[in-house]
């Protein structure tokens, strides 16, 4: 059992940035490849970001390619986003989750733990 806790969410200008982070307890957190998904009202869940179990490979969707940066810390058992040049459109409650060896990191069902979300609102 992994406990996934995020923090940093916000309300913010266009333009401006947050960084988004991710606690996790329980299991070993380095056996864990992580991701963050987002999902604004309405519409599906969808990926954003996902780092491996070392922090040497990261994905990212096409939407948030460079002004999005994954990161982790296995010593403390975190992770984060840094977010910048944000947009309107990136309005949406983030939710960070694990997975042990996805196939495919960009798929929501293959992560089996995910925290409870935290709100990103980005005002025009």
């Amino acid at each position: 059992q992994v406990q996934l806790v995020e923090s940093g969410g916000g309300l913010v200008q266009a333009g401006g940035s947050l960084r988004l982070s991710c606690a996790a307890s329980g299991r070993t957190f380095s056996n864990y490849a992580m991701g963050w998904f987002r999902q604004a009202p309405g519409k599906e869940r969808e990926f954003v970001a996902a780092i491996n179990w070392s922090g040497l490979s990261t994905a990212y969707a096409d939407s948030v390619k460079g002004r999005f940066t994954i990161s982790r810390n296995n010593a403390k058992n975190t992770m984060s986003l840094q977010m910048n040049s944000l947009k309107p459109e990136d309005t949406a409650v983030y939710y960070c989750a694990a997975a042990t060896s996805p196939v495919d990191v960009k798929i929501t069902f293959m992560y089996r733990y995910w925290g409870q979300g935290t709100q990103v609102t980005v005002s025009s």
